[in-house]
């Protein structure tokens, strides 16, 4: 289209599908190997456009730390006009006009090193802004962020599109993100699969699924209700459209309709109470301490994990959580306080810090940081290598560990760097299981992953959680699968613990969460709604499976209390 109509474009695809090599044409990092792609009336093939083309065309990265390199926000912000060779006083103007539009006025004298996940993304938006582009592309730019800093660059990205005039595509998999959008693409190798307007392209969940691809949590749960008999028009993507559809006298089950039997998840009552794991008591930790940058990162953390459990870390960028995980395999010791596992103090004279580590195995939020060999096979191999087993051993586990996380046996001798982001983490994971740990520990293991990506890892852990009675601890800015998979949720705020109980105990707090920049799923929001407008349905429902059984049970009368004598809801 023109650059200058004024759209606000989403960028759908399972990893590999093209989207960030689609991203990268438009403003010249590559360039087509085949047909021509202009850009504001100029080739991006041509050498002599290619400035013009990329001060037209802004690019907004998935890792904001790769985009960022000024010591100030302001100066930082001003790297590009002054590029562009604008002169002084109006670089000053622009960087004025861009840190207004994301909201970062107040953070301009700022070191970018200090800021939040969100604030940095807002403040590379910010930098793009600066150059005055028509177009600005962002590539997962809310992959990595807490639900609040996913809030406040989705703002800043509409505001600009709205006030400023701005084309804005956006590249995601959040599916939630999309909603708002004029136009969908959908890719599937390297090509445009499906387009069109986001009620049109969100209506077809089978196709969806077939491309890897997710719908947002209300449109799976009308599209859910629809397979079960009830009335419910296609396309839904938003929470008021659901709570009028269901408000409708016509809304009833049809005739036969017998509630689906699940397995319900365990509750913490239900959680085996075996051997202690690991028990934190009083644990304090301090970054910097007796200087400027001291910080406070940990506070009395009282904490104890049994043996088998399925725990969710949660809490916003900054509040602890990375810190505290750092603390159960010694990576990090605590400034106060003492740590155990299974009843011995891990700081203690002659404890073998080395063995914890092969019994709690960690993996990081940016899987590259964990790979270094030549090949997966040799990677998997090397830490059961350093617990001295002979080379056979070695890849023995290496291959099982492989197998376990479901990676193909044909890219066992390809260099893990050659892998998609999804084979890295796999191959990370395989890494840590090799060794047999007794406790495994997972930092964001499916951020910038596709739907289906992300349920294959998260599914495969389940499996291991439960054959294995591994314990599993899990930190995920998605609230989603928190409620979908852990038995337990503890929540961190600026480095104390908040909440400590079942997912069911810790999203009835939402409006609590939400003020220190989390969220619920939004199933939870889903249900609070259905009983604000008379539908009466327990709001305790997390996952999309709990919601539709809750309301069908409402809608089929089988709820005594929640339904009139016809079957119909009460109003």
């Amino acid at each position: 289209s023109a650059a200058s109509d004024v759209y606000k474009r989403q960028i759908l695809g399972h990893n590999g599908s093209g989207k960030s090599t689609l991203a990268k044409h438009i403003n010249g990092l590559l360039v087509p190997t085949e047909g021509t792609l202009w850009v504001d009336h100029m080739n991006t093939a041509s050498d002599a456009d290619i400035w013009n083309i990329r001060q037209k065309a802004g690019m907004v990265f998935q890792n904001p730390d790769n985009q960022i390199i000024g010591t100030v926000v302001e100066e930082d912000v001003g790297f590009g006009p002054e590029n562009l060779g604008v002169p002084t006083e109006d670089i000053w103007k622009r960087v004025d006009e861009s840190l207004k539009a994301v909201g970062m006025t107040a953070y301009r004298h700022h070191s970018p090193n200090k800021l939040s996940g969100g604030q940095k993304q807002r403040v590379a938006i910010a930098g793009v802004m600066a150059m005055h582009p028509k177009c600005i592309v962002l590539d997962e730019p809310t992959a990595m962020l807490d639900p609040n800093g996913r809030k406040e660059v989705l703002k800043a990205v509409r505001e600009l599109n709205k006030k400023e005039g701005v084309t804005v595509i956006l590249i995601t998999h959040y599916m939630e993100e999309v909603v708002f959008a004029d136009d969908v693409y959908v890719m599937d190798r390297g090509h445009i699969v499906m387009h069109g307007v986001p009620k049109e392209i969100f209506s077809r969940v089978d196709q969806l699924k077939k491309y890897r691809l997710d719908v947002p949590q209300v449109t799976l749960l009308a599209y859910d209700l629809k397979e079960a008999g009830l009335a419910i028009p296609d396309g839904i993507l938003t929470i008021p459209e659901l709570v009028d559809a269901l408000s409708r006298p016509e809304i009833r089950v049809p005739k036969g309709w017998k509630l689906p039997e699940h397995t319900p998840k365990k509750e913490k009552k239900d959680l085996p109470q075996g051997k202690e794991s690991i028990k934190l008591e009083h644990v304090g930790y301090t970054y910097n301490p007796g200087s400027a940058y001291e910080m406070h990162a940990l506070k009395d953390v009282n904490l104890e994990i049994p043996q088998g459990q399925f725990v969710g870390i949660i809490g916003h960028t900054g509040s602890g959580k990375s810190t505290l995980i750092q603390h159960f395999n010694g990576l990090i010791r605590p400034t106060e306080g003492h740590i155990y596992f299974e009843g011995q103090d891990i700081w203690a004279d002659k404890f073998p810090l080395r063995g914890l580590r092969s019994q709690v195995g960690l993996v990081f939020q940016y899987p590259e940081h964990q790979l270094f060999e030549t090949d997966v096979l040799t990677d998997v191999c090397f830490g059961p290598k350093n617990q001295g087993l002979s080379p056979e051993e070695c890849k023995e586990r290496a291959r099982e560990a492989l197998k376990l996380v479901g990676f193909p046996e044909e890219l066992y001798e390809v260099s893990p760097f050659d892998l998609s982001g999804g084979q890295k983490r796999r191959v990370a994971i395989a890494g840590v299981l090799a060794m047999h740990p007794q406790v495994l520990v997972l930092d964001e293991p499916t951020a910038g992953l596709d739907p289906k990506g992300r349920d294959e890892i998260l599914d495969q852990i389940a499996l291991l959680h439960e054959k294995k009675d591994m314990t599993v601890i899990l930190v995920s800015h998605s609230m989603e699968d928190i409620a979908k998979y852990v038995e337990r949720i503890i929540v961190m705020n600026r480095g104390e613990k908040m909440y400590d109980g079942t997912p069911r105990e810790v999203f009835a707090h939402y409006k609590e969460l939400e003020a220190v920049g989390l969220a619920a799923p939004q199933v939870t929001y889903i249900m609070n709604a259905l009983r604000e407008n008379g539908i009466l349905v327990s709001s305790e429902a997390t996952t999309v499976e709990e919601a539709a059984d809750e309301i069908l049970r409402v809608v089929s009368g089988e709820k005594k209390e929640a339904g009139s004598r016809d079957g119909q809801v009460r109003r």
